[in-house]
């Protein structure tokens, strides 16, 4: 009698399945770097100025404004000088508090891809910018109809939608070079004294250089951003040239310098 020897039963299991990770959509963290720009004790007090300081330009307009001055474009100026200011150091705040903060070890191992991270960051600065002068026109038309009815004269609308276009443009590229130095310096402190030098001590410089270098004259708009950038403040840019001369200036300040620290925020540790 011989044993017959069966194999034994193979069984096969199906090997789990494993889910691919979701990237986070961009819109998702563009709502995270919003609340980011609110819940820190400075982004929400930079905020907070705003519509403070808005409220306060128009109220000195109504003060102190000969009755001939009540105008829209009076308050769209009194309102623009501190929002020139305060938009800019929101965008460096909205770069740097990751390093200041210490929540970028965090942030970029939940989303490793920097790019994405600072692609979100520029997204909402943008709206900030955009919503902030939404407010400040806003008051500028209060403040406007106020005033006329006040001092017993007719509203005078002096700020075309033209203007008013351009003006949002010159802060949103002054917001640009404050972000574009966060960026490259990741340093809060670094990065507000470096803007406050290129805005206010290189202009000077950039002026004085033009005075006694003939040759630098006709160089200097192309350059000088700041130039530019009064240019779309204070008239209509409708020439070719013009708007040459902004993106030139656009492409030095803005365009190559954040392309660098893109690169150098790639490489760097963050600890």
């Amino acid at each position: 009698m011989t044993a017959a020897i069966v194999p034994p039963a193979t069984t096969t299991e199906a090997a789990p399945v494993r889910r691919a990770a979701q990237p986070i959509p961009t819109t998702r963290l563009v709502r995270v770097e919003l609340r980011k720009m609110f819940t820190t004790r400075s982004g929400f007090w930079m905020l907070i100025s705003i519509g403070v300081l808005s409220v306060l330009a128009a109220g000195s307009v109504l003060i102190f404004a000969p009755d001939t001055d009540v105008t829209y474009e009076t308050f769209a100026t009194a309102i623009g000088f501190p929002m020139s200011v305060i938009l800019p150091m929101i965008a460096i705040l909205a770069v740097t508090s990751e390093w200041s903060q210490r929540s970028g070890l965090t942030t970029f191992t939940l989303v490793p891809s920097r790019g994405r991270v600072i692609v979100a960051k520029a997204i909402a600065t943008f709206v900030v910018g955009v919503a902030s002068w939404t407010v400040a026109f806003a008051v500028g038309v209060v403040g406007n109809v106020l005033g006329s009815t006040i001092v017993g004269l007719d509203t005078v609308w002096d700020v075309s939608l033209a203007a008013a276009a351009q003006i949002l443009l010159g802060n949103l590229v002054g917001m640009a070079i404050g972000f574009t130095l966060g960026v490259v310096l990741r340093n809060s402190a670094a990065a507000i004294v470096a803007y406050f030098v290129v805005s206010l001590v290189l202009p000077g410089i950039l002026v004085l250089l033009a005075q006694v270098r003939s040759w630098f004259a006709d160089l200097q708009p192309w350059i000088d951003w700041n130039e530019t950038q009064i240019t779309l403040f204070e008239r209509a840019t409708d020439t070719g040239e013009e708007w040459a001369m902004l993106g030139s200036t656009t492409m030095i300040w803005i365009v190559i310098p954040l392309v660098v620290g893109l690169l150098s925020l790639r490489r760097s540790e963050v600890k």
